[in-house]
């Protein structure tokens, strides 16, 4: 019986050590790789701490830290509290069909076809699929996972029903070979890209799964191996005893009648639209319009000096990209200016670094010389405060190159755009050499 299997597997992970302990607390030795729930719960988690730490720590520093912390807070969370949860829930899924097939296997079939594709989509399908293995393994064949073998099909007839009902050009090409790949058995291609997103296909095929269930139940048909979905599930209902073929005789209909019933039903219902206004041409303006959505931000020199990538600073946090997309200008003059009107953000009191938001929202961290703030501020000089508003070609800072160099410390300035991550790409300038006021980057929305 599914109680007896539940109780043997558990007994197997006491017996073999399949937990190990982490902080003392008792953990899968595998981790929780084989489930989604636990990842989603996680994600989530770790969504209201990232929007917490992106309050707090400043914005010059956000780039890096808000992930790290992010992922100092979450990743003890999700092995010491969403983990655990989603093996209870994983626990509590395979007694509730234990119920349930003790009630009814046809209810059982009924209930595991509809609700298949929607426990694969969380994991939770790894709460049943022990249970066939061991129930296999045990007495040669298993009807635990056979109404979980015929989703493919109602997918496949739903898929069908779109491609020929559908009137936009782009579902038309992802659902057919979605639906070929369906026939195979891989079925994420159809639910993720077009049957889920369109919600009626999803119900349908769930709907249809159910009653196919609910018929192989009460057919008997048992599987003699744990195989493959779609075309690939036939040789697994051959009696390996005998060489019987009454259980694929009996799955090719259930197979075809899925397809049929699903291919019906969705061709009486409507097919939603689903990227566009239904038409079968793009419209011919489109590029000009996704042009048009494009926001981009010039950002001039504060400096004048010798043009360096970020690669070339001697210092990891910048030349990785850690802090964000930009240059860096070896200066050849001791003056820095306003490369753009806005709003000093940033001041360090030893005054060798500064940071800035201009009006259309660039971020901008100035960092003049590396590890100059073992200076304490000596041979820097500040004319702005924090809250300051300014404007093009203020005087920001000035410094002391021959005092930074005299201390053997580049005077390298890294111009990095720290809150990269809003921008899909930010553009630096070619050139070797800049003066001030010279084009230096652009910011891509």
């Amino acid at each position: 019986s599914l109680q007896f299997l539940v109780r043997l597997i558990h007994t197997f992970k006491l017996c073999f050590g399949v937990y190990t302990k982490f902080l003392t607390h008792p953990l899968p030795t595998g981790g929780y790789y084989s489930t989604v729930l636990p990842a989603i719960l996680a994600v989530w988690i770790a969504s209201y701490i990232e929007r917490g730490a992106r309050k707090l720590i400043p914005d010059v520093v956000k780039l890096f830290l808000v992930p790290f912390v992010t992922l100092l807070l979450a990743v003890p969370v999700t092995f010491l509290v969403v983990g655990p949860v989603g093996n209870v829930l994983s626990d509590a899924l395979s007694w509730f069909f234990q119920f349930i097939m003790g009630i009814s296997p046809v209810l059982y079939g009924v209930v595991l076809g509809g609700f298949w594709q929607v426990m694969v989509m969380f994991g939770m399908h790894w709460a049943i699929v022990p249970l066939a293995i061991v129930e296999t393994a045990s007495q040669g064949f298993s009807a635990i996972l056979v109404p979980a073998l015929f989703p493919s099909f109602t997918q496949v007839g739903v898929l069908l029903a779109i491609v020929l009902k559908s009137k936009e050009a782009k579902v038309k090409s992802l659902s057919l070979p979605a639906l070929i790949s369906a026939i195979f058995g891989i079925t994420e291609p159809a639910i993720y890209g077009i049957t889920l997103p369109m919600r009626t296909p999803f119900i349908v095929s769930c709907m249809v799964s159910a009653l196919i269930g609910g018929y192989v139940m009460f057919a008997g048909i048992v599987a003699y191996s744990v195989g493959g979905l779609g075309i690939f599930l036939y040789p697994s209902l051959i009696d390996t005893s005998n060489g019987s073929m009454s259980g694929v005789i009996s799955s090719i209909i259930a197979s075809v009648a899925a397809l049929v019933i699903s291919f019906g039903a969705q061709m009486a219902l409507p097919v939603a639209n689903l990227y566009g206004d239904g038409v079968l041409e793009e419209k011919e303006d489109e590029p000009m319009s996704l042009l048009k959505e494009i926001q981009q931000e010039i950002v001039a020199s504060p400096l004048e000096g010798t043009i360096l990538s970020l690669a070339d600073v001697p210092d990891p946090v910048f030349a990785s990209g850690a802090m964000g997309k930009g240059l860096a200008i070896e200066p050849s003059q001791n003056i820095l200016y306003a490369p753009a009107k806005g709003e000093i953000t940033l001041l360090f009191p030893s005054k060798h670094a500064l940071g800035m938001r201009t009006e259309d929202g660039a971020e901008i961290l100035f960092h003049i010389g590396m590890d100059t703030v073992s200076l304490q501020g000596a041979g820097f000089e500040s004319f702005v405060e924090v809250g300051d508003r300014i404007e093009v070609g203020q005087k920001l800072l000035a410094f002391d190159i021959e005092k930074i160099r005299e201390a053997g410390l580049p005077v390298t300035t890294p111009i990095i755009i720290t809150n990269t991550s809003l921008y899909k790409d930010i553009l630096v300038s070619q050139e070797k050499a800049v003066q001030v006021g010279d084009y230096l980057l652009t910011t891509v929305r």
